[in-house]
């Protein structure tokens, strides 16, 4: 991924609650949670903002953190803009999700690149309503109704692969991430580079993809496999499926970067450290600019390069000088655009 309900762990759903989340968020879109929008599109004069969010808002991950941003941009905006979200949805129902927003509101905003296919087809199908897409890949276009958005997770990638290469004892360290997405193959191969430029002499591991972000099982058996090809720190970019990689760090006495959201140190077992992304910071810039009437089709970087960064690298245990000096030179690179994550 600071964020004050981020302390909270995932509230565990039972297969029948999770069913019903996924079939009230279709069917109705709001009676799930958020400000009802049954009126239609021009009700009360006030704008209308739709969310997908295919994961869980509890997923202590990209949603989560996400979900927090839509809460902020509906406190900030309440009276003037009513907000609609759904959750937990299959893949296969992302088009009808963008759809039945798309005729209800005036932006519609999807998360993560999984969506990418479904909102440009939605887009395109609805050019006078307003899309932004969260996470998608890196090299994506814009198109006339379509915002892209990048919150740098590739940014976050190269931290915490300098990060784990400065505190690996065994010097190796690997990546775990979750569907193998560009966006997320792009942030193996950033947290190897972050791992090479803060120790040249590191080993870095092929990356493993679980195939699910919210795949604890998974992402366990794949962080085992590394810990016992000798890594002791790694990285990851997953959901729910962290505390898989969690698991494996305490039982085989390894560690992890944590993130996108940051919690206190000590709170929980074998977390090095985390990388801060505020995903819902971009939520919110897309309402501002809509509510502000100053909204446009543009690829926006977040991250450190942005006015008001929304990427950091918080350690639980402070390094030694050189390791510190090195870590935040690698910052200020980034930062002065010396250093280029892609």
């Amino acid at each position: 991924m600071a964020y004050s309900p981020s302390g909270a762990s995932p509230i565990p759903r039972t297969a029948v609650s999770s069913a019903a989340v996924a079939v009230c968020g279709l069917l109705l879109l709001t009676g799930c949670g958020g400000t009802s929008s049954a009126e239609g599109k021009d009700g009360g004069g006030k704008l209308r903002v739709g969310v997908l969010f295919p994961g869980s808002l509890s997923d202590d991950g990209f949603m989560e953190s996400a979900y927090l941003g839509y809460q902020r941009a509906a406190k900030t905006h309440r009276g003037k803009v009513d907000f609609s979200k759904v959750e937990q949805v299959a893949p296969a129902d992302y088009e009808q999700a963008l759809v039945r927003f798309a005729t209800k509101s005036d932006l519609v905003v999807s998360l993560g690149g999984q969506t990418d296919a479904a909102v440009r087809k939605v887009a395109a199908r609805f050019p006078q309503v307003k899309f932004a897409e969260i996470g998608g890949p890196a090299d994506a276009k814009p198109l006339t109704n379509l915002a892209l958005y990048d919150p740098q997770q590739a940014e976050g990638a190269f931290l915490a692969g300098a990060a784990s290469a400065l505190l690996s004892e065994k010097g190796t360290v690997a990546f775990v991430g979750g569907a193998e997405l560009p966006a997320i193959v792009n942030a193996a191969e950033e947290f190897e580079k972050g791992a090479k430029a803060a120790d040249p002499k590191v080993k870095v591991l092929g990356p493993q993809y679980v195939g699910d972000f919210n795949d604890a099982a998974r992402a366990k058996q794949s962080a085992l496999a590394d810990f016992g090809a000798g890594a002791d720190v790694l990285g990851q970019i997953l959901n729910l499926g962290h505390k898989g990689v969690a698991q494996a760090a305490q039982q085989r006495k390894g560690a992890l970067i944590g993130g996108p959201i940051a919690h206190k140190c000590g709170t929980e077992a074998a977390y090095a450290g985390y990388v801060e992304t505020d995903i819902g910071a971009e939520i919110e810039y897309a309402v501002d600019r809509l509510a502000a009437g100053k909204w446009k089709a543009e690829s926006v970087r977040f991250g450190l390069t942005f006015e008001e960064p929304h990427n950091d690298i918080v350690l639980c245990e402070k390094p030694d000088a050189s390791a510190q000096k090195t870590l935040d030179e690698l910052k200020s690179k980034i930062a002065a655009g010396e250093i280029k994550t892609r």
